[in-house]
């Protein structure tokens, strides 16, 4: 454990961001009694020139979610839930296949609920709309199907961690009171859960994210709930990991249940628990979890075999938080950095043989249904990702990048395609054919009973258009064939790109309009 060396690592990352003059961040080392180090830099206003310090709040973003998490433990102890509840038990309005999930796997991201916030986005709805919790209810209560069936795979969601807040609202269990009763007020910490971005928190860091002509400032207009609302400073949340690693009140006996393997219902492990990750660092137990918010950028790794620990919180979009928080802990530990797997798949454009299910592969960074993650290389030619709740394993038959550049020839005559497993379930994915286009059958007006929207599909010459939207919201998007039957779309919000595939169903009366977290929207012809 070489505290010197881990304190240069975070200093040097810090100082970057003060030399650039920019927005910046918080990285603290800590054991489970004293923080060893703290490295902060930049400014957490760039209009009023405020520095970032250990002490400056920000929105701890879905850092958040494990607090929730420790909060149904403990009603859990005291008999008033139980994780194998249905959230329909306390929760009425749901739709039938929502109200079946338990309440463990709308935690541990294992239920198949569609995430709200991309619903809505694949709706039309932008990011910035003012949506109360009381609206996004409503609109969560008419999803009407999973995203996949409770138990078979694991794909991130923070419509669980939703429905819980507002199941224990009607158990008289606001989470905000309870969470500072239960935790905060014990360790007088001052972290708060806010509605949204107009309530006011004392000394919050703007978010920041950069375009190009210089920095923005984020905007998220929805209501924010326990899947992510959380705001406090760096240091009030290392004194909660604080009591976390050492057993210490509030918080005894917590980590290990918060972080405990769950299961798919095959019985196979997944790395994801309740609100808390595994993450991939070479020879150790490292726990986590990360968060994200237009303009800001969180993370904290625990290694509890050592009691130490790193949280890292930035207020600029561009921040690798999690990448940050296990270099430092590399340093720490004398780990072997994971090499990142740039050259192990074929770059490009990739198809199932069935299904919405799509990838692109770009040096080592994978798109899966217009999610992305880092690849790192595993054994055997294996491209893994380091996401608990995002778990990647493939690789490649055929040439990969490096035997390309000294045998072009034969890498034009082989067929390459990617096999493996993404969420738990296999997946094998063929090229897109360069010449790929849709059928006549697109043409015309499409429509989503459910949620009462509407969308055309257009053709001008060999280019085919998505129009949706009214008023100044009304906008016509390119799309892109992966071959006759399907097809990808994109927009953008402020720094958050969503790219979505359209799937045309054989008979031509169907469109499924599907996103990595949100699988379950159909529109028929109008």
């Amino acid at each position: 454990m070489d505290w010197h060396r881990a304190t240069a690592v975070a200093s040097g990352i810090a100082a970057r961001w003060t030399t650039e003059g920019g927005p910046g961040g918080a990285i603290l080392l800590f054991d489970a009694d004293d923080i060893r180090a703290e490295a902060c830099g930049g400014l957490a206003s760039l209009e009023l020139g405020v520095a970032f310090t250990a002490e400056t709040a920000t929105r701890y973003a879905s850092i958040s979610k494990h607090f929730l998490g420790a909060l149904v433990l403990r009603l859990c102890d005291a008999g008033l839930l139980t994780l194998d509840d249905a959230l329909g038990a306390h929760l009425p309005g749901l739709s039938p296949a929502l109200a079946a999930v338990t309440l463990g796997r709308a935690l541990d991201m294992t239920g198949g609920l569609p995430d709200v916030m991309e619903t809505q986005w694949l709706l039309g709805v932008p990011l910035s709309a003012g949506l109360d919790r009381h609206a996004l209810l409503r609109f969560a209560c008419r999803l009407d199907a999973l995203n996949y069936q409770p138990g078979s795979e694991i794909s991130y969601s923070n419509t669980g961690y939703r429905l819980i807040e507002a199941a224990l609202a009607l158990q008289s269990q606001p989470v905000n009171a309870a969470l500072h009763q239960h935790f905060f007020a014990p360790l007088a910490l001052s972290i708060r859960l806010t509605e949204d971005e107009t309530e006011p928190v004392p000394g919050l860091a703007t978010g920041y994210w950069r375009n190009e002509t210089g920095w923005r400032r984020g905007r998220y207009g929805l209501n924010f709930s326990a899947s992510g609302g959380l705001a406090g400073s760096a240091r009030d949340l290392v004194v909660w990991l604080q009591a976390l690693l050492g057993g210490h009140p509030p918080a005894e006996g917590l980590l290990a249940r918060l972080g405990a393997r769950r299961h798919l219902t095959d019985g196979r492990p997944t790395g994801y628990g309740i609100g808390l990750a595994r993450s991939l660092l070479q020879g150790e137990i490292a726990i986590g979890h990360g968060g994200s918010l237009p303009g800001y950028k969180n993370d904290f790794v625990l290694l509890p075999e050592h009691g130490a620990g790193v949280a890292v919180l930035s207020n600029r979009e561009d921040t690798d938080a999690g990448g940050i928080a296990l270099a430092v802990l590399a340093a720490l530990t004398g780990a072997r950095p994971t090499r990142p797997a740039t050259d192990l798949l074929p770059n490009g454009l990739f198809v199932a043989d069935e299904g919405p299910f799509w990838i692109e592969h770009d040096a080592g960074k994978l798109t899966f249904l217009g999610a992305v993650a880092d690849l790192f290389a595993a054994e055997d030619g294996w491209a893994v990702s380091d996401s608990a709740h995002y778990p990647i394993r493939l690789r490649a038959d055929g040439p990969t990048v490096n035997e390309k550049k000294f045998n072009d020839k034969v890498n034009d005559q082989i067929r390459r395609t990617i096999d493996g497993e993404i969420g738990h379930v296999a997946r094998r994915f063929h090229p897109v054919a360069p010449d790929a286009t849709l059928t006549a059958a697109w043409e015309g007006s499409w429509h989503c009973p459910a949620h009462d929207s509407h969308f055309a599909i257009a053709r001008d010459g060999d280019v085919w258009h998505m129009v949706s939207g009214t008023g100044p919201l009304h906008a016509s998007r390119k799309l892109l064939p992966l071959d006759s039957y399907r097809a990808l779309t994109s927009r953008a919000d402020g720094p958050w790109r969503q790219r979505a595939c359209l799937r045309l169903d054989p008979d031509g009366d169907t469109i499924h309009l599907v996103s990595h977290r949100s699988r379950m929207l159909r529109f028929s012809r109008a």
